[in-house]
Order: C-alpha cells, then structure tokens, then sequence
C-alpha cells in the first residue's frame, strides 16, 4: 500500500529542480544568435563604406549565415541526440563566440563572410539543443509554458535588434555589433556548463553521415534558391537549376532515411497526423510573418516616406505583442482550457484577421497597420508554442534534437516561402496596374525612372495595390491552412483517445514511464545526465 502511495509521485516528476533558470540561460543564448541578425541589416551601410564592400559582398555576408545555419538544422539536432545536447550547445556557443570575433576583427569582405559562415555552424547548434534542452527538463504541464517563452526571445531579437544596432553604429565603428556577442557567449558558457544537465538518446544510434551530407546539400541548394529568386528571377536559369539541385538531393534523402535501420530523420513521423498538423501550421505561422513584413518594410520607407530605423520602430508592435503576451503565458494558459487544436485555429485566425486588416486597413494610413501588426502578434502567441508543443510532443523524448531541428528548419523555409509567394503575388500585381513599370528592378528603380510626379504617385497606388492583394492571399493561406492544421490534431487526438480506451479495455499493461533526470554530478546541478528509463518489457523495437 505504501509503495502504491509514492508511485504516483515517481511517475509524474515536476521536471528539473532548476528548470526556470536553466530555461533564463538557455533564452539569453537564444538572443544572441537573434539579436546578431537584426543588428547586421542596421549595419550594411557602414559596412559597405569600411570594407568597400560591393552589394554582392552584402548579401553573402548576411546570407553565409542562413545559408551554413538552414543546411545544417537537421544534422545539429541529430548529432545533439547522439553526443549530447548539453556538448553540443557548449560547442554552439564558443562556435558563435568565436565567430563573432572573429567579424568583429575582419579586415576585408572575405574575412566577414567567412565568420559568418562559421557563426552560423554556431547557431545551427544553439537553436536545436536549446529547445531539445526545454523539451527534457520541463513535464507536460509546464512545457507550452516554457516553449512560449522560449519563442518569445524571437520577436524580442527582432523588436531590439534594430535599437541596439543603431545605439552601437552611434557610439563605436561597426565591429562593436559582433564583439558585444562574445561576453554573453561567455556568461552563457558558464551558465550551460554549470547548471543545464546533460542529455541524450540512451540507444547511441548509429551516425548516419550520408543522410547528413544529403540534408545539408538539398536544404542548402532550396533556401540559396529562395534567397537568390528575388535578385536573379524566379525563372532564371541559375535559380531553377539551384531548385532542382535541392528537390532531387532532398528526394535522395527521403529514399535513404526509409531503408535504413536508423535513419537521421525518421520519416515515419510525417505519418501521425498530430506532427503533420503541427508541421503545416509552423510552415504558414512563419509564411504568414515574414512575408508580411518584407513587403510593410518596403510599404513604410517607399509609400508612406519612412527612414528605415523608422520603419523598423513602426513593426515592432507585432513583436511587442508576441513578447507581452508570452510573458504573461496568456498562450499557455489557453492551451488546457481550450486544447491544443482550437488554440491553433484561435492563434491562426488572429494572424489572418491581422494580414486582412493591414491590406484593407494600412495602405494609407499606420493606424489602420498598427491594428493589423497587434492582431497578427496575438495570433502568433497563441499558435506558435502550441504548434511547437504538438510537434516536440510528437516525436520521442529520445529524439528531441532532431525534432528541434524539424521545428527550426520548417521555420526557415516557412520565412523563405512567404517572401518569395507574396513578392510574387506583390510583383504580379504592381506589373498589371503600371505595365511600364514590368522592366524595374524594384519599387525605387521604378519611382527614379518616374518622368512626373503624377506618374510616381501612380507607382505608388500600384506598389499599394499589389500590397494589399498579396496580403489577402496570405491571410487566405495562413486561414486554411490553420483550419487545416487543427482538424488533423483533432483527428490525431481522437485516434489517440480511441487507442487508448481499447488498450485499456483489454487489461492492464506495462505503463511507459517518463523521462528522469537523475543525479551524476555534484549539489550544483553540474553534469546531470537525462535518459529515458525502459520500459519493464526491454526497449521498443
């Protein structure tokens, strides 16, 4: 009878004693990696008149680091699984430190390009082992929690990014927005190496290289092609050749994770339909609030006459509003009330009225953005760390990296994918108002080759027009999809229920215990070991 007393206790841990403070350490390396792509974009003028840098060197130097980053999600998060998150968010972090002095000290374009490239090996790690991390330590009823928090530090890196870059440009020469990283890499290191516990697959999977190099090359080739679209033409010969490259490496991919015994990626998930919902929505949630912004940021400097520090402060609400209301867990309060599909559906209705108001709303006047950028933050709040739940909770606690890697990989071609669909929808639309202006590079271009003032403040209305075409499109993507993505949970959920109820009219069974964190270090919480325990009948099949 006593030991029936305590087993309730034993199977239901409340997650890692330090939890709330390795989550602070884990959130402030999180920021440094964001922080350092917001600052950049500040930085490019400075940057081009110090280093005589052309515009081709600019856009190496910000897309060297999404480019090694986007490539290298999934193998981070896999090699986390197998060698230890703990190792390799240590790894994450004196990669990134190292880099960033390594910028900071650059001489010449080169020399830039080539620390940002190492930079971004340093983020691939950071951003999968510091969800992988959260996912260990937190139990399931605080994990929404945490998870929001945890996303919270993107739209935090994206409302200060900007401030701190113009602060810095302001005060010290330009290398001092790479340096500022290395004493919080610092402070971060000591943090991880005292206080996060360590981590991994108990199976030791074997390393599956060839699906590394695969994943690598193919996730490289598609997000270079999205990146390049913009610049070269959707239908150029080089973007169109970098997209087949990409489509037949992943295919190539996909053939050889299904014939191995331990493939990296275990393409099985995309079968449970609670991971493929939740795969859809984190695709349209980032579709919906990058390609929103790339084309508001254009609308604010070249219609409506902001400069760009300007526009930049004019965005920020939808930021402040993801960061407000995830700090106050408004989202993960919703989450046991309403159940993660409905919270999805309220989240992405958000996001969609939002887009739907900037376009009917915003194309004059900011108040009527301003309105829209608020709706679209609280939709953001409420479906991303639901959405982000469901796929981490979808994918074994043994496989926690890869699924990080999932999460962060998605994201990146959801960004990719909504500036290329709504730059196109935007740019199809602006040629069929003002056909004259089918042969501009882009909107300035257009406005210089204006020969009145009339005729420039028609290319004006027609950039406004195609502003508010591209983004009802959008808000009718994000609005299906979202539907979408929360009937597949709630179907997944149904089956599960169903399942269960079966399992348990047939008799009692061996119960699947969570994961425990037990104790291999000193009192300080150094070194703790995370693993799986067993299942009493031997390890799954």
């Amino acid at each position: 009878m006593t030991a029936t007393a305590a087993e309730p206790k034993d199977l239901a841990p409340r997650g890692h004693p330090q939890r709330w403070l390795i989550l602070g350490v884990i959130c402030l390396a999180q920021l440094t990696v964001l922080l350092d792509n917001t600052v950049l974009n500040v930085a490019i003028p400075s940057l081009t008149t110090e280093l005589d840098a052309s515009t081709a060197d600019v856009q190496w130097m910000i897309n060297a680091y999404s480019l090694v980053q986007s490539g290298l999600l999934l193998t981070a998060g896999s090699s986390a699984d197998r060698y230890g998150r703990k190792k390799l968010l240590v790894a994450g972090l004196a990669l990134f430190g190292i880099g960033s002095l390594a910028a900071g000290l650059s001489q010449t374009s080169g020399q830039l390009i080539a620390a940002r490239a190492g930079m971004g090996i340093g983020g691939a790690l950071l951003i999968t082992t510091t969800l992988a991390v959260i996912v260990q330590i937190f139990d399931d009823s605080e994990r929404v929690k945490a998870i929001g928090l945890w996303a919270t530090v993107n739209s935090l890196g994206f409302a200060v990014g900007p401030l701190l870059g113009g602060f810095m440009l302001d005060h010290y020469w330009w290398g001092a927005i790479f340096l500022i990283n290395i004493p919080v890499a610092v402070i971060g290191l000591i943090a991880v190496v005292r206080l996060v516990p360590e981590s991994k697959n108990p199976q030791g999977d074997r390393p599956d290289l060839l699906g590394a190099l695969l994943s690598t090359i193919g996730m490289t080739a598609v997000v270079y092609a999205i990146i390049s679209g913009p610049e070269h033409g959707w239908a150029s010969g080089q973007v169109l050749l970098t997209v087949l490259v990409g489509v037949v490496v992943l295919a190539g991919f996909v053939l050889w994770e299904l014939r191995i015994p331990n493939p990296m990626l275990d393409m099985h998930f995309f079968r449970n339909q609670k991971f493929v919902g939740a795969v859809g929505g984190a695709v349209l949630v980032a579709f919906g609030m990058s390609g929103s912004l790339f084309l508001l940021t254009q609308h604010l400097q070249f219609v409506l006459g902001y400069e760009p520090l300007e526009a930049g402060l004019r965005t920020a609400p939808l930021a402040i509003t993801v960061v407000v209301l995830n700090l106050t867990g408004v989202g993960a309060w919703l989450v046991p009330r309403l159940g993660t599909p409905l919270t999805i559906v309220f989240g992405m209705t958000g996001l969609s009225a939002g887009l739907a108001a900037i376009a009917v709303l915003g194309g004059d006047d900011y108040a009527g953005m301003l309105l829209g950028l608020v709706m679209m933050g609280a939709g953001i709040a409420f479906a991303m760390p639901a959405m982000a739940n469901a796929i981490m909770s979808a994918i074994p606690p043994e496989k926690a990296g890869v699924g990080a890697g999932v999460n962060g990989t998605l994201g990146e071609f959801g960004n990719g994918l909504g500036v290329a669909v709504l730059g196109a929808v935007l740019n199809s639309r602006f040629v069929a108002v003002v056909p004259a202006a089918a042969g501009a590079a882009s909107l300035p271009a257009a406005l210089a080759a204006a020969g009145s003032e009339s005729e420039a403040q028609g290319i004006k209305d027609a950039f406004a027009s195609g502003l508010e075409t591209s983004q009802l499109v959008g808000a009718a993507a994000v609005l299906i999809g979202g539907l979408t993505a929360a009937f597949l949970l709630r179907r997944a959920e149904r089956a599960e229920a169903a399942g269960a109820g079966s399992a348990s009219g047939s008799g009692p069974g061996p119960a699947s215990p969570p994961a425990s964190v037990s104790a291999s270090g000193s009192g300080t919480g150094a070194d703790r070991e995370v693993s799986a325990r067993a299942d009493s009948t031997g390890p799954a099949a």
